[in-house]
């Protein structure tokens, strides 16, 4: 038993061809590279997605090497598995899209990085495929727009909270107060609304400025300010 043991600790001498390591290598850099354009184009996270998606790159390549080195040897795995366990993401994933990106990058380290490139390719493309796939058909499909709305007054005059929210609430399928703050007749209101259509934006600017023309108005989505 002892010796079984050790025999699987011990360090197996596999001989790695360079020009398969440097193909895979090569590979994984190129699919980390469509990944990232796929995410930029199609993905719908809230964050930078060009700044995030700068990190498949080292990603993918970073475990594919150390894939190829720890396959060889059971020690060297349970290594990898303490090393891990000091390393801290200080950067929390705030949002599922981007976790599954970083686990189809992951993927494709792990695959290549096990020499199994026929499979990792074929597993990749049709991922992609299928998310192209259902990325067309439903683009023609209507889906309502979450909008972060800020109103703001600086000036005296008093406009009550209500008739604010009820402007709003003719135009927009949902409206969902998030902060208000109140003195001294300076107001600022944020509300998550979600509306059907952008013209709508405009409509409930215009709306707005009747009540009176010194708000401030700030429409915030996914892609930074309108």
């Amino acid at each position: 038993m002892n010796k079984t043991i050790q025999d699987a600790l011990e360090l197996v001498d596999v001989n790695i061809p360079s020009y398969t390591f440097l193909i895979n290598l090569l590979l994984a850099a190129f699919l980390s590279i469509i990944l990232k354009y796929i995410y930029e184009k199609y993905g719908e996270s809230l964050s930078n997605r060009a700044q995030f998606a700068k990190n498949f790159l080292l990603l993918t390549m970073t475990t594919m090497f150390i894939i190829t080195i720890v396959k060889s040897s059971l020690a060297l795995s349970l290594g990898l598995v303490g090393a891990l366990s000091i390393i801290r993401f200080r950067t929390a994933i705030k949002e599922p899209e981007e976790l599954s990106y970083l686990f189809l990058s992951i993927a494709v380290g792990l695959g290549l990085g096990a020499n199994q490139t026929k499979i990792t390719l074929i597993a990749f493309f049709s991922i992609v495929l299928i998310m192209f796939l259902y990325k067309l058909l439903t683009k023609n499909k209507i889906e309502n727009i979450n909008i972060h709305l800020t109103v703001s007054n600086d000036n005296t005059n008093k406009i009550s909270f209500e008739k604010i929210v009820d402007v709003i609430s003719l135009e927009c399928e949902y409206v969902d107060l998030r902060r208000m703050d109140e003195a001294k007749g300076k107001f600022e209101i944020s509300l998550m609304v979600e509306i059907i259509s952008i013209k709508k934006l405009s409509l409930i600017k215009n709306k707005l400025l009747e009540l009176d023309k010194e708000l401030s108005i700030t429409f915030l989505d996914n892609k930074g300010l309108i």
